[in-house]
This record gives structure tokens, C-alpha cells and sequence, in this order.
């Protein structure tokens, strides 16, 4: 009986210290932004891009621009994109502008609180602080609204916030912007803006069981995505095998209808409606010569 009592007091103990240990890990701190003009015109054109819009404005039953309710349902459970109108009490009113920097590119909340990697914070790790500046304006001219932020309804132990820090250790892959100077002025910002704002490759990677991307298969395609469905490779080779060409992308980006005449449906149709059918022409072609020589 006293081997046992031991054995059940050493496991507690063990769980208790792993447990103080993850919650000593630190989340990245708030850095101070460099002042910059503000562009309101430029920060509504990122909210596009970026998938502010579409993924926090629930288009049925009347909801609200930016309000939140979008579910995603995964095998972890089922997220819901939360308020980012500049209501105080239930939307992102009563933060600070570094308070939304650390939130979009580190994703961490004002609290401390690590994000869910449903949110796609690695990739607007490159935004800049004029970047931020311009969609954090953006934001508060639209119209406050008090509809709370439906809580996610996630299975144990994925719904225990604190384990993200854990998870952040071990799959984190935020990483700053790049240029390759060997290529031309429109790959690079073509490389920019589908690794960064439009952040292709959180669709079209495929994930781990922890639901980490695997950096190795980067835009080779993913057949068992969160949210159930799939998406195809979008590699240099993979493109060019079955025939796309820059003026195909740029269409299809724009139109949602590709080479063959059939349209994009699903989640691609939503993101060409709401974000990529925005995209000025110059842009849409700097993403296309990048897609086509990405490798």
C-alpha cells in the first residue's frame, strides 16, 4: 500500500512540475513600434489580403463585418474566430496598438495568452511596423459591435490554453521576411505576399498530428486538411505539370475560374471572393512569377 501511495504521489508530483514548467515558459514580450504616417486605405487593402475579413465576418444570418462567430471545425474540436471591431468590452477596443502587434505577429493575446494556431500568426511575422500601424487604423473605423466572441469548444486537452506554450517550443515557425536578391523585384514581393499576407502555405502544406505544418513539404499540398477538405500542390513543378501558366494564376486569382472553366469552390472560392479577387493586377502577377518559381 505505502509502494502505491508513493508511486501515486511521485506521478503527481512529476505532473505538477511539467506542469509548472510549461507555464514558466515565456511568451514574446511587446516591442515598441516605430512611428509611421498612417495609410487607412492602405490598412483596408492588408485586412483583405491578410483574411481579416473572411475569416472574422460571419456572412450568414446577418452578421456583423469583423464581429467573429466563423467557426472552423477540426479534429481538435472547433474554433471560432473571436470580435476585432473596436467594441471595448468584447472586441479589441480597449488594446493598444502594441497590444495588436504582439497578437498578429507573435500571437499572443494582451493577457499573455498564447493564440491557437488556427490563427495564422507565423506568417504575419513579417509584417512591418508600418504594416501594422496601417490595418490596426483600418480596424478602428469600423463599426464597434458588442457580440461577444464565441469561446472555442475543443476536446482534452487541446481546450488547456497553457499547453500551447508547450506546442509553440517544439512547432514554432514564425520567421521575418527574407528577400533573395538573386531574383527579380517582383518575385520578392510576390514571395512576400504568399508567404506573408495571404499565407498560401496554411493551406497548402500539409500538418503533423500535432497540427503543425511540415516546413519540408512546404505548398506540396494537403490531403487531410483542419477543416476536412484538401488542397492540391501548388509547387513550381506541381503547377507547371498540369499546365498553369502566369496568366492562368492571375485569372484565377482574380475570377476564382481556372484554365479548364471550372471554378474554385469550397474554402478557395471564399478566399479568392474575400481576399485574393482584391488584389491590384501589379500584385497578382508578383504572386504568380513567384509561384511559378518558388523552387
Amino acid at each position: 500500500m505505502r509502494i502505491f501511495v508513493g508511486f501515486v504521489a511521485a506521478t503527481v508530483l512529476s505532473i505538477l512540475l511539467v506542469a509548472i514548467s510549461i507555464w514558466l515558459i515565456p511568451v514574446p514580450a511587446r516591442e515598441q513600434l516605430v512611428d509611421t504616417e498612417i495609410n487607412i486605405k492602405r490598412g483596408a487593402y492588408i485586412a483583405r489580403i491578410s483574411g481579416c475579413v473572411s475569416c472574422h465576418t460571419k456572412t450568414e444570418n446577418g452578421g456583423k463585418p469583423l464581429a467573429g462567430g466563423v467557426a472552423l471545425s477540426t479534429n481538435f474540436g472547433t474554433f471560432f474566430t473571436p470580435n476585432i471591431t473596436p467594441d471595448e468590452r468584447n472586441g479589441i477596443g480597449g488594446w493598444s496598438l502594441e497590444d495588436f502587434a504582439r497578437a498578429v505577429r507573435h500571437g499572443v493575446s494582451p493577457d499573455d495568452d498564447p493564440y491557437y494556431p488556427a490563427f495564422p500568426y507565423p506568417f504575419y511575422a513579417s509584417l512591418n511596423d508600418r504594416d501594422i500601424a496601417d490595418l490596426w487604423a483600418a480596424l478602428q473605423i469600423v463599426p464597434a459591435d458588442p457580440t461577444p466572441s464565441r469561446p472555442h469548444d475543443l476536446n482534452f486537452p487541446y481546450n488547456i490554453r497553457t499547453g500551447l506554450k508547450l506546442w509553440r517550443t517544439a512547432f514554432s515557425t514564425s520567421k521575418q521576411y527574407e528577400p533573395d536578391l538573386a531574383k527579380s523585384h517582383s518575385w520578392n514581393r510576390g514571395k512576400l505576399i504568399a508567404e506573408g499576407l495571404a499565407h498560401c502555405g496554411a493551406c497548402h502544406t500539409p500538418r503533423n498530428a500535432a497540427g503543425a505544418r511540415i516546413a519540408e513539404k512546404a505548398y506540396e499540398g494537403d490531403p487531410v486538411m483542419l477543416d476536412g477538405g484538401s488542397s492540391p500542390a501548388i509547387t513550381a513543378s506541381a503547377l507547371r505539370a498540369t499546365g498553369w501558366k502566369k496568366s492562368d494564376i492571375v485569372r484565377a486569382l482574380k475570377t476564382g475560374v481556372k484554365p479548364d472553366g471550372d471554378v474554385f469552390g469550397g474554402t478557395m472560392g471564399e478566399v479568392v471572393r474575400d481576399g485574393t479577387a482584391y488584389l491590384a493586377p501589379a500584385h497578382l502577377n508578383d504572386l504568380a512569377t513567384y509561384l511559378l518559381d518558388k523552387e
